[in-house]
């Protein structure tokens, strides 16, 4: 079994249902509107609801920002990248992780993902933060709504999706092309490196194109997520916000 706490992703992973939950934990005198939109979604599915001190629910968390509720449920499944690939939409969007270190920056990321309708995510399964409560958190209600794979390789990942049609496109500083130059009205692979090192050399070497992201000041480089919510707006902005991406054919 899984944790997941906060109020948004509680809220996410109950109304999407995408894990079974076996109970909800609540601090005592907690309460607020969304707070009792939970216990509403609970009850509603049968779920039970204990109400507990609000040590205990920092105990269960590790002392984290619960925000006064905890899911006990299923562990978040990954799909196999095989799966990934098939039905995409009809101008599909996927990010590649390679090596980000940090869940939080994970998390982050994950939840812009979400925002801008990515079709889906690959992480690496060694040397990478994988899913987790902390990355739920972060995340604040995003793996509700994403496909990730977890792959041996990423390299051959990438590989994979190339030969699939999809135009891997590797997010790193101090390269001459932007990433504003770049034509997103292709299917996309989006390649974001690690916190400290960037792309790994051979991941760097087997992506079609590498681009920067413009800067101003007299700091060039981004944190992961931030770099990654900038290259996923552009994206966006490129193809037209009034377009509709959303045509996943899985449920």
């Amino acid at each position: 079994m899984d944790l997941i706490y906060g109020v948004h992703s509680t809220y996410e992973c109950l109304k999407s249902g995408s894990r079974p939950v076996e109970r909800i934990y609540c601090s005592q005198g907690a309460s607020s509107r969304h707070l009792q939109e939970i216990l509403d979604l609970a009850r509603a599915r049968g779920i039970p609801v204990k109400f507990e001190p609000r040590e205990i629910l920092d105990r269960k968390t590790g002392y984290a920002a619960h925000q006064g509720v905890v899911a006990v449920c299923g562990v978040q499944p990954y799909v196999a990248l095989e799966d990934l690939l098939v039905g995409l939409s009809t101008l599909p969007l996927l990010v590649f992780l390679d090596s980000i270190v940090d869940p939080r920056n994970l998390g982050a990321i994950l939840r812009t993902c979400a925002v801008y309708g990515v079709d889906g995510v690959v992480i690496p399964k060694d040397n990478a933060a994988g899913l987790s409560p902390t990355v739920s958190k972060a995340a604040e209600g995003a793996l509700a709504h994403l496909h990730i794979a977890r792959v041996t390789n990423l390299v051959r990942a990438i590989q994979y999706a190339q030969e699939r049609g999809i135009w891997m496109v590797g997010i790193e500083s101090d390269q001459p092309k932007s990433c504003v130059e770049v034509e997103y009205s292709v299917p996309i692979g989006l390649v974001f490196g690690n916190e400290g090192t960037g792309l790994r050399r051979l991941v760097r070497e087997n992506c079609d194109i590498l681009a920067s992201i413009p800067t101003l000041g007299p700091l060039h480089s981004l944190n992961v997520s931030v770099a990654a919510g900038i290259v996923l707006f552009e994206v966006a902005r490129s193809r037209g916000q009034g377009s509709n991406r959303h045509g996943h054919k899985r449920n």
